[in-house]
């Protein structure tokens, strides 16, 4: 008996001795991040140049990869069930949290549950405005949300369940509104069908928006932020009138669950560095989104906060037939 737990001890210790190693080389090759959505959307945009500054600050390449396809979930997925070593990474957006409920509710089977990933840093954080058309009727959030109250008025998003669908019915429950949703296919189409005049509201990020807004197209009427916008300093927060709705459109890294703790501490001290970089920040602004850079115990703070608020709401919407 003694033989065989001297044989474990020095199994045990074998095992310790080999990991501890692999921890501290990390990396050794090259680690992938993966994008849940086709190239050239912000995700896509976002995550080159900080793939780029974090291959540097590790010393392996980043390769971005790009498993668009179910709103997201199929690449959530790939990277939830990859192994936790530390080479397989995950540029996402608030919808991580809700695509297994979202499943579930339309009845089809979860592809991955969010327990299985880990937070490693949020890199941007931009609240949603509400817009319509500059030749609408509603000048002010007031006129609309009085104008809502008495009719029905539509509003696009990128699709249903979506962070534009779940903003708008926060807002509708909250103000009391009579809403009809029409979902569109991304982002994209829902803005070129307000400007076309199919649907008569949008909830938008304002880097979509602010070219048609300058133009004289679009009106904003609100945010879903706090406080005031710098570059939208007369327009109110939701909040701010009267409606406590607060959500951020946010991109955030994340890996599998299981990650070693010193391995995580190298992917946030690289994280943290790409944030801090020129090149990612010229990017990354340049597309009118502000890097707002959280890690550890604040992004995983934030990340529960958030994902219970946008639960509630897609718990409220139920079943969409």
């Amino acid at each position: 008996m003694q033989s065989v737990f001297r044989a474990l001890a020095a199994f045990i210790l074998a095992c310790c001795a080999t990991s501890a190693p692999a921890q501290s080389d990390y990396p050794t090759k090259p680690i992938v991040l993966v994008v849940p959505s086709a190239p050239g959307g912000l995700i896509d945009t976002v995550a080159r140049p900080v793939a780029e500054a974090m291959g540097k600050a590790l010393g392996q390449p980043m390769i971005v990869e790009n498993r668009g396809g179910a709103g997201g979930g199929i690449g959530n997925a790939h990277v939830a069930r990859s192994a936790p070593d530390g080479y397989s990474l995950l540029m996402t957006v608030p919808s991580v949290s809700t695509i297994p409920l979202t499943d579930r509710i339309s009845g089809k089977p979860s592809t991955y549950q969010v327990d299985q990933l880990t937070a490693v840093a949020r890199f941007t954080a931009d609240p949603a405005v509400l817009v319509v058309r500059a030749d609408s009727p509603w000048k002010s959030l007031a006129d609309f949300v009085a104008d809502a109250r008495k009719r029905e008025i539509s509003y696009g998003s990128s699709g249903t369940y979506g962070t534009l669908h779940i903003f708008m019915e926060a807002f509708r429950n909250a103000a009391g509104l009579n809403l009809l949703h029409v979902p569109y296919t991304g982002a994209g189409p829902a803005l070129i069908a307000l400007l076309g005049g199919q649907i008569q509201a949008l909830p938008a990020s304002p880097a979509s928006v602010q070219q048609y807004v300058k133009a004289g197209r679009l009106r904003v009427l609100a945010h879903w932020g706090t406080g005031r916008l710098p570059a939208m300093p007369d327009v109110p927060s939701l909040t701010e009138a009267g409606y406590p709705v607060q959500f951020d459109q946010w991109l955030g890294l994340f890996v599998p669950k299981g990650v070693p703790a010193p391995i995580m501490e190298k992917l946030r001290a690289a994280a943290s560095k790409a944030a801090g970089d020129q090149k990612v920040r010229r990017i990354v602004e340049g597309t009118g989104v502000p890097v707002m850079y959280l890690d550890g115990k604040a992004f995983d703070d934030y990340w529960a906060s958030d994902a219970r608020k946008l639960t509630e709401v897609v718990e409220k919407i139920g079943k969409v037939e």
